[in-house]
Parts: C-alpha cells; sequence; structure tokens
C-alpha cells in the first residue's frame, strides 16, 4: 500500500454491504470500493447509492464502475481493455502524468470527456461530477469526483505503485477526506 499504513483501512467484503447501510454507518472512516466487474454486484451498486452522502467514498477499479453506475453514468467494455503496470494517466487537476497499474476491461462513460476536461462538470441525480483523471491512450474516464458529495474514484490501482508512488496522494485525500466526515 506504499506509504501509507495498512491499520488506517480494513477491507470488508461488500456482499456485508448489502445487508443495508447500518453496517457502514458503524465502521468509523469511509468505504472504499475495488475489485472486478460492475455490472456482476448489482447489490454494491444500490450500496454505494445508499451510502453516497453518508459515508465518505473512495472507489478503485471495480469500485470506480460500481460509482459510476449508482450516479447514474454507464460502463462499457473497452476494444482491448487496460492490463499491465504502465499506463499513462492525466491527472487533470495538476496537468501531471502518472504511471498507473490497470487490470480491467470495461470503463465508466461519463458525459463529454471533452467538456469535463474543460470544467464542465457532469450532471447527476446526485449532483455534479467532475472529470479527474484521464487515459493518455484511448481518452478512457480513469478518474472522477462528486463536487457535492464525499465521494470520488479512480479506475486504476493506485495501490500498485508503479510509478512509484505517482498516486499516493489518493490516499492522503481519502485519510483527510474521511477525517472531514460526510460535511
Amino acid at each position: 500500500m506504499g506509504p501509507h499504513r495498512a491499520d488506517q483501512f480494513r477491507l470488508v467484503h461488500g456482499e456485508r454491504f448489502a445487508l443495508g447501510v447500518a453496517e457502514a454507518d458503524r465502521l468509523e472512516g469511509g468505504v472504499g470500493l475495488s475489485r472486478g466487474h460492475a455490472a456482476e454486484v448489482p447489490y454494491a451498486i444500490a450500496a454505494v447509492r445508499a451510502l453516497l452522502g453518508r459515508k465518505p467514498l473512495f472507489g478503485i477499479c471495480l469500485g470506480h464502475q460500481i460509482m459510476g453506475l449508482a450516479l447514474g453514468l454507464q460502463t462499457y467494455k473497452l476494444k482491448f481493455g487496460h492490463h499491465g503496470a504502465n499506463h499513462p494517466v492525466m491527472d487533470l487537476d495538476t496537468n501531471k502524468v502518472e504511471i498507473t497499474s490497470q487490470n480491467h476491461n470495461f470503463a465508466v462513460r461519463g458525459g463529454d470527456p471533452a467538456a469535463a476536461s474543460q470544467a464542465q462538470p457532469w450532471t447527476t441525480s446526485y449532483g455534479r461530477v467532475q472529470l479527474t483523471h484521464q487515459s493518455l491512450n484511448d481518452d478512457a474516464v480513469e478518474g472522477m469526483r462528486c463536487l457535492d458529495l464525499p465521494a470520488y474514484s479512480v479506475q486504476y490501482h493506485p495501490e500498485a505503485s508503479p510509478g512509484p508512488h505517482d498516486a499516493g496522494y489518493l490516499f492522503e485525500r481519502f485519510t483527510k477526506l474521511m477525517a472531514k466526515g460526510t460535511s
């Protein structure tokens, strides 16, 4: 997990959240989401919808797709998929390129990526969503943040640190979001 303390994070299988948000309310901090294909876990999409605005959320890979679907966006199958530890992704906030590790065949389809990268967020039933990261290989949505809720996600694996710590700031951001809570 790079430079971050493992004791700051606790793994809980997603099916446990299908039982209701009461379990999530008992957890301190926020909820991280990761791994798989979002269309195959409708219980996770429903759980994220229930958690939006209640807990800080950070989606990674599958969690990014789940968050996108929970927000009302769509996913699509990539022509070739993203696999390997050398995928260039542009952080649109800093204009820095991160070298990322990826292993997925699906991506989130937001609104018009060109419009979002020009500071025009997508409108969802949960508020505004801003494109934050974009693939330099195929322009896929690699990251997004909710502007009206404490939630964001990335399609790649920041915990893999292939760059070597290009994306470590994402865990720092999530730690701060958890400390801040839902306000």
